[in-house]
Parts: structure tokens; C-alpha cells; sequence
């Protein structure tokens, strides 16, 4: 990850006193394992940030993002499982750390996408059973349509 200096901090590591003898533990530690992964991506990136691993300004990070798209490109022209898991995982640290940078907690921004999902596609399946229709009876176009339709209504 490369990334500009913020501000100048504390060093990543410290050392923590444990009776007579002194401790390394990482600045990362404390994030509770059983977090979801986007929450804790999110505090990871929040913890570096505190000793100056940081991007300046915002488009640093979005040109990082850019450029987790294009390694993802690459590898779905590869065909490459491994490597499109991999940049799968890079894509949603990268957005992780632009809802960060942002102050934007991702989880809460994933459920409200959810949220919009969800009632888009109720839209879809109400509509269709208003007409009399199944999902097998309709095609893409008309489902767009109606995705669209619910998003004019404010669904």
C-alpha cells in the first residue's frame, strides 16, 4: 500500500511494560476478531492513520482505488480464481478506507445500500405479481424497467 505521510506521530510499534520486562505489541491490536471484515478494515485503516500512514488528501486514496480496478481487470481477464478473490478483497479494503477517510462508517453505508436494494426488489416482485407474472415470465429489460420505475417513486 503505498501511501503519503499526513502528519508525523508516534512510532507504529510500542512498547508496553509487563512487570520488569518490556513488551513490543503492535499499534493494530485491539480490534475485536470477531468483527466483521469491512468494519475492521475500517479500524485497521483508522488505527494506521493516528501515526501519519495516511494519504494527504482524498484523491490519493480514490487514485487507489483506480488502481485496485484496474489489478481486478487483470485479473478477470486472467481467469485467475485466486487472483480475482485477492482483488476482490483489495477493492473492498480500498472502499473501506475511503468510507474512513471520509468519516462514513462502511457498515452503516452497506446496510442502508442494502436497505435500497431490498425495497427495489420488492418493488420488482410486487409489480410482476400485480401484473400476474413470475420472474421466469419477465426478462432483464422489464426488470430494469422496473427498477427504475421504484427508484422515480423513491423506493
Amino acid at each position: 500500500m503505498k501511501m503519503e505521510k499526513r502528519r508525523e506521530r508516534a512510532a507504529p510499534r510500542r512498547l508496553k511494560r509487563r512487570g520488569a520486562k518490556k513488551e513490543w505489541k503492535s499499534i493494530l491490536e485491539g480490534i475485536s476478531p470477531g468483527s466483521p471484515s469491512l468494519c475492521k478494515a475500517y479500524q485497521l485503516t483508522k488505527k494506521a492513520s493516528r501515526v501519519g500512514f495516511d494519504w494527504p488528501n482524498i484523491e490519493g486514496v480514490l487514485n487507489k482505488l483506480e488502481e485496485e480496478i484496474r489489478e481486478f481487470r487483470e485479473a478477470l481477464s486472467l481467469r485467475d480464481r485466486r487472483k480475482i478473490r485477492e482483488e476482490i478483497g483489495d477493492l473492498l479494503f480500498i472502499v473501506a478506507n475511503v468510507s474512513r477517510f471520509l468519516r462514513v462508517h462502511p457498515e452503516e453505508a452497506l446496510k442502508k445500500s442494502l436497505d435500497k436494494f431490498v425495497s427495489r426488489f420488492h418493488y420488482i416482485e410486487t409489480s410482476l405479481y400485480r401484473e400476474g407474472k413470475s420472474f421466469s415470465q419477465s426478462n432483464l429489460v422489464e426488470m430494469d424497467r422496473l427498477w427504475e420505475e421504484s427508484k422515480r417513486k423513491g423506493k
